[in-house]
C-alpha cells in the first residue's frame, strides 16, 4: 500500500481537487482489493474524512464546506477515473450530506458535530411510519443503500401514515438490520447493502419533512436534488469511459493479435479510437455546458428555468447512456485480454453497465426532454 501524508489539522487545508489528486493512486492501487471485497477500504476512507471530502455540501453554518457545485463535480471526476465505486459512494454520500441545509439545525449539528460523519440510504419499499406520541413507529426495507460499509448514519425515507408527509428519519448504522443482497458484477465496491426496520421508534427530533424549504441561504441548497444525483452520476460514468479509452489506448502500442500487426497500426483501431473520442467528448461538453449553465442561473438569479433543468436532465442521461458506447468500443476492441476479471477495462466495462442500469440511465429520461422539446407536458419536475 502506498504510504500517504495526510494533512495534521484543518488550519492550513490543501485544495478539495488537489486531495483527491492525493488519494486517486492509492485507489488506483487497490482497485482489485475494492472489487473482491465489495467495499471501500478503511484507509481510503480516513484518508478522505481527513481532507474534509464527506463535508463538501456541508453548510459552513455547522462546520461544513459548502462547496460550489462546479468544483464538486470536477472532485467526482477526479475520484471516477480512479475507481467508480468509489466515486459512486463519494457523489451519493455527499448528496445525502445536502441533506443538512434542509434539516433543522439541532438534528444537523448532532450529526456533523462529527468530523467521520458518513450518511448511506436506500431506495424505499414497503416502508410507513406511523406517529406516536413523540416520534415515529417505522417498518419497512430499503435497498441499494451505497456506502452502508462504510457510514455511520443510515437514512430511512417513509410515508408517513394517513398523511401525504414523506419523512427522513435518521438512526445510526448499528441500529439497523442489514442484509447482504450485493452479488453483482459492476459497482460491488459500493456495498449496496439492504435494511429492514421492524417496529423501530425513531424520536420526531431525528426526522424532518423531505422536499421541504432550505434552512439555508447559498446556492447549492437551491439545486434540485434530482439533479445533484443525475449528473454526478454521469460524471462518474464519463470519468469511468474516460479511463477505459485511456488504457486501450496504452495496449494498443504494445498488444499484438495473433498473426497480425500491432492494434497501433489496424485502421479498424484507429477508426474505432476516433470514433470512442468524438463520442466521449460530445457527451462531456453538453454535460458540462449544462450544468454550468444550471449553476450560473442559481448563483445568479436563485432560479434555474424549466429549459435549463430539462437540458442538465438530458445530458446527464446522455452522458451515461454515451459512455456505455464507449465502454463497449474499448471493450470489442480489447479482444480476449478483457475477458479477464482484474483487468480495468472489463472492471470500468461493468460498472458502467450498472449505472446505466440505475435509475438515471434510464431511456425515459430522453422521453421527458422529447415531450418538452415537442411543447407537451414533461410530468413533474420531481423527474428532472
Amino acid at each position: 500500500m502506498t504510504e500517504l501524508k495526510i494533512k495534521e489539522s484543518y488550519s492550513d487545508p490543501i485544495s478539495f481537487l488537489d486531495a483527491c489528486l492525493l488519494i486517486a493512486p492509492e485507489i488506483t492501487s487497490r482497485t482489485n482489493e475494492i472489487t473482491e471485497k465489495r467495499q471501500i477500504p478503511k484507509e481510503i476512507i480516513n484518508l478522505m474524512v481527513e481532507h474534509g471530502l464527506f463535508r463538501l455540501m456541508v453548510p459552513k453554518s455547522i462546520g461544513g464546506h459548502e462547496i460550489d457545485y462546479l468544483e464538486f463535480l470536477k472532485l467526482v471526476s477526479t475520484i471516477g477515473y480512479a475507481d467508480a465505486s468509489v466515486a459512486w459512494c463519494f457523489n451519493q454520500n455527499n448528496i445525502l450530506a445536502y441533506n443538512s441545509g434542509f434539516m433543522h439545525k439541532e438534528l444537523a449539528q448532532k450529526i456533523w458535530s462529527d468530523d467521520h460523519a458518513i450518511l448511506s440510504n436506500g431506495q424505499t419499499r414497503n416502508a410507513v411510519a406511523v406517529p406516536s406520541e413523540s416520534g415515529y413507529i417505522l417498518n419497512g426495507r430499503w435497498d441499494f443503500s451505497s456506502g452502508s460499509r462504510h457510514a455511520n448514519w443510515t437514512i430511512a425515507i417513509a410515508p408517513v401514515q394517513g398523511t401525504k408527509e414523506i419523512r427522513n428519519t435518521f438512526l445510526p448504522n448499528s441500529d439497523v438490520e442489514w442484509f447482504d443482497t450485493w452479488q453483482v458484477s459492476g459497482l460491488r465496491g459500493t456495498g449496496s447493502y439492504s435494511f429492514e426496520l421492524k417496529d423501530k421508534y425513531i424520536d420526531k427530533e431525528n426526522t424532518y419533512i423531505d422536499a421541504g424549504e432550505p434552512m439555508e441561504n447559498g446556492p447549492l441548497y437551491l439545486m434540485p436534488k434530482n439533479l445533484l444525483f443525475c449528473s454526478g452520476f454521469a460524471t462518474v460514468a464519463l470519468s469511468a469511459a474516460r479511463a477505459s479509452i485511456d488504457s486501450i489506448i496504452k495496449i494498443a502500442g504494445t498488444r499484438t493479435p495473433q498473426n497480425q500487426q500491432k492494434l497501433i497500426n489496424q485502421p479498424y483501431t484507429q477508426r474505432e479510437i476516433a470514433q470512442a473520442e468524438a463520442i466521449w467528448r460530445s457527451a462531456n461538453a453538453f454535460l458540462n455546458e449544462s450544468a454550468a449553465e444550471v449553476w450560473d442561473s442559481l448563483v445568479t438569479e436563485r432560479h434555474v428555468s424549466d429549459s435549463s433543468r430539462i437540458n442538465l436532465r438530458l445530458a446527464s442521461t446522455h452522458a451515461i447512456r454515451e459512455s456505455l458506447r464507449v465502454a463497449d468500443i474499448v471493450y470489442t476492441l480489447s479482444g480476449s485480454t478483457a475477458i479477464f476479471e482484474q483487468t480495468p477495462i472489463q472492471r470500468k466495462s461493468q460498472d458502467i453497465r450498472a449505472i446505466s442500469q440505475q435509475v438515471q440511465g434510464r431511456m425515459t429520461h430522453y422521453d421527458t426532454a422529447g415531450k418538452f422539446f415537442l411543447g407537451l407536458d414533461p410530468g413533474s419536475q420531481g423527474s428532472f
